[in-house]
C-alpha cells in the first residue's frame, strides 16, 4: 500500500536524523542544563518556600456552666472558634489570606523539565517505531539480528516508560504537598507539618536534578547503543550463499 510505504519513508527519516543529529544535541543540552546554578543550589533552604498561615491566639475557656448564653456558645461552634466542653480538643481551622501558592521556585523548574521529559518520550516512540518497521517476517533460523532488534526495542520502551514515571513523580508531589499544606490550614500550631512541608520541596529538588541526569544519560546510551547495532537494526539478516561454496 502506498500510503504506508509512505509513512515508513517518513518514519524512517525522521528516526535516522533523531539518532545521528538530534540526540547527540539533546545530550549536551542537558549536560549543561546539569550544570546550570539552578540546579546546583549548595544549601538547599535557598528553595524552601514558607507557607503563610499565622498560628492563631490562644483561647482562654471558662469551664464553668453556670451563666453561659447557649447562643453565644452556638455562634462560637459556627464561627469555627472550639468551644472549652468540646472533648478532643480543638478542630479550628485558620481561614488563609488569599490562595496559598506553591513553591514558586520549583514550580519554575518543573516548567523546565517537563517538556525535556515530554520530548523524549516522543523520540523514543519515533525510534520504536522506525526498528519495529525494520522486523523481518518470521522464519526459521538467522535470527540473531532480529533479536538485536528486539532488544533496542525493548530498551527504547523501558525508556519511555521511565520517563513517564518522572511525570507521575511530578504530580505525587503536588498532592503530597497539597495535602501537608490542608494539614497546617487545620492544624497551624503544629510545627512538623511546615517542617515535613520544606522536607518535601528539598526532596523534590534532588529528584529533579536526577531526573535531568537520567534524561541526559538515556540519551547517551540511546544513541551509542544504536550506532553500535546500526547495521544489523538496518539488515537483521545477511545471506551469504556464496559462502556455502
Amino acid at each position: 500500500c502506498s500510503q504506508v510505504e509512505t509513512f515508513r519513508a517518513q518514519i524512517t527519516s525522521e528516526a535516522e536524523h533523531l539518532v545521528a543529529s538530534v540526540f547527540p544535541q539533546k545530550l549536551l543540552e542537558l549536560d549543561n542544563f546539569v550544570k546550570e546554578p539552578i540546579l546546583n543550589v549548595a544549601d538547599l533552604r535557598e528553595i524552601h518556600s514558607e507557607v503563610m498561615i499565622k498560628v492563631p491566639e490562644p483561647i482562654v475557656f471558662n469551664n464553668s456552666h453556670d451563666g453561659v448564653d447557649t447562643n453565644t456558645k452556638k455562634r462560637k461552634l459556627e464561627d469555627g472558634v472550639p468551644d472549652g466542653n468540646c472533648q478532643g480538643g480543638t478542630n479550628t481551622q485558620v481561614k488563609p489570606e488569599g490562595m496559598l501558592t506553591c513553591n514558586t521556585k520549583l514550580a519554575d523548574l518543573i516548567e523546565r523539565v517537563k517538556p525535556e521529559i515530554r520530548s523524549l518520550i516522543e523520540k523514543c516512540n519515533t525510534v520504536k517505531m522506525w526498528v519495529q518497521l525494520l522486523i523481518p517476517r518470521i522464519e526459521d533460523g538467522n535470527n540473531f539480528g532480529v533479536s538485536i532488534q528486539e532488544e533496542t526495542v525493548a530498551e527504547l520502551r523501558t525508556v519511555e516508560s521511565e520517563a513517564a514515571s518522572y511525570l507521575d513523580q511530578i504530580s505525587r508531589y503536588y498532592i503530597t504537598r497539597a495535602k501537608l499544606v490542608s494539614k497546617i490550614i487545620k492544624y497551624p500550631h503544629v510545627e512538623d507539618y511546615r517542617k515535613t512541608v520544606s522536607e518535601i520541596d528539598e526532596k523534590e529538588y534532588i529528584s529533579l536534578k536526577i531526573i535531568v541526569s537520567e534524561l541526559r544519560n538515556q540519551y547517551v546510551t540511546l544513541h551509542d547503543m544504536i550506532l553500535k547495532n546500526i547495521e544489523k537494526i538496518k539488515k537483521p539478516r545477511s545471506f551469504n550463499s556464496e559462502a556455502l561454496y
